[in-house]
């Protein structure tokens, strides 16, 4: 068995449940990075990351980890691989490149060296070479600099993984796929447990939950690049991709529920479930959060509420943020609830104590996790009183 070095990225902030995943995937010699995880494996490793990852954006083939010093060497590096042993000049190709403390003056440049490289190599070798397509091409080629070392990929995915192909709509600013399902990860919600979003937009959280709960492969309904490659082994795919599809469970209701306070939001939610066929799995409804009953005694809160750009949302989202801290404090008592918030009054406002604040990405989107477990009178929690007397505090505990 030859293993191969792969890198994942992910949303920065939810390496540890990649590392998870890639545990319970086969991967080997697993060592998180800033905003990834590199691990090793063969080909059916590769197949199965890409098919059943639910928080990897991509599934990278490292090819080359050279030394370099200057553009030319960069050049070299990616001349001298055998890239018509992997591809066809007929794909068409694009070059990406990322980079830390890279002594070079201009990525792009460094771009066009690599794409020199693989061209030349091409032509020296085919006759001809692979057009550029910065759109939709067929195969993607990636670089990373550090201050030394030239890594080549090999982007095994294609389109990102996040992409499921399941949400027809979504709102303004949508939540990413693998980031909802990074974030039911840090949480450590599980099937059967109760899930609630109480404001679900577009319900991402929910079909991610449903999935899960089902045993659905999130790649199930889309292609990779990986099959376009040269060394694709079609008939261990198709086993690899039945014997996923065996181990789905049988569709049924869950205790998966969301609402919101829009009409058309909840259509939308609605929508999507549709048609990714799990309406049944998910229970809907119109709701106020600020009106809403907890749907068991205790579960999981978990929800990504708007925040405010203009003037008139701040003002009503200083209203709000207070009244939501008392309905989870009144209403949700037993339940952790964990709200994602790119807005950096809610933690100040909502007038409930954090045990966790985690960093998180949601794309270029600098956001925080809040968690907050709503303890039951009979978990209170002891305060000093001014006369330095255990006071007794009960429900959430205020800051």
């Amino acid at each position: 068995m030859t293993l191969h070095h792969f890198f994942a990225p992910c949303p920065r902030g939810v390496e540890s449940g990649l590392v998870a995943e890639l545990e319970c995937l086969g991967a080997s010699a697993i060592n998180p990075q800033d905003g990834g995880v590199e691990f090793q494996g063969d080909w059916d490793t590769c197949y199965r990351t890409n098919l059943e990852s639910r928080i990897a954006s991509r599934i990278l083939w490292r090819v080359a980890s050279e030394p370099y010093a200057t553009e030319i060497d960069v050049y070299k590096v990616a001349r001298q691989l055998p890239w018509h042993d992997w591809f066809s000049p007929a794909l068409t190709i694009k070059v990406n490149v990322a980079a830390i403390r890279c002594p070079l003056q201009s990525l792009d440049f460094v771009t066009l060296k690599i794409k020199d490289g693989v061209c030349d190599r091409f032509r020296e070798v085919a006759g001809n070479r692979p057009s550029v397509d910065t759109v939709q091409p067929d195969i993607r080629i990636h670089g990373f600099l550090d201050a030394r070392r030239i890594s080549l990929y090999l982007d095994t995915s294609g389109d990102a993984l996040f992409k499921r192909g399941l949400r027809k709509n979504t709102g303004e600013a949508p939540l990413r796929e693998n980031l909802a399902a990074g974030i039911l990860s840090l949480a450590d919600w599980r099937p059967g447990i109760p899930l609630l979003d109480p404001m679900c937009g577009s319900g991402t959280f929910l079909l991610e939950a449903a999935q899960i709960a089902l045993n659905i492969p999130p790649g199930l309904g889309r292609s990779f690049a990986f099959e376009k490659l040269r060394i694709f082994d079609k008939k261990r795919w198709e086993q690899i991709r039945k014997a996923a599809i065996a181990g789905q469970k049988t569709k049924s209701q869950q205790p998966i529920f969301g609402s919101d306070l829009y009409g058309n939001a909840i259509a939308v939610a609605q929508a999507n479930l549709s048609a990714a066929g799990l309406s049944e799995a998910v229970t809907l409804k119109q709701a106020n959060v600020l009106e809403l009953s907890a749907p068991a005694s205790s579960g999981f809160l978990v929800t990504n509420p708007p925040y405010g750009v203009r003037l008139g949302e701040q003002k009503q989202l200083m209203e709000f943020y207070p009244k939501l801290g008392d309905v989870l404090k009144k209403k949700f008592s037993g339940w952790n609830a964990y709200i994602l918030t790119a807005d950096p009054q809610l933690p100040k406002l909502i007038r409930l104590t954090a045990s966790r604040r985690i960093p998180l990405f949601n794309g270029a989107l600098e956001c925080r996790l809040l968690e907050y477990k709503i303890v039951s009178g009979g978990m209170r929690k002891t305060k000093k009183t001014a006369t330095g007397e255990p006071g007794r505090v009960t429900g959430a505990e205020h800051e």
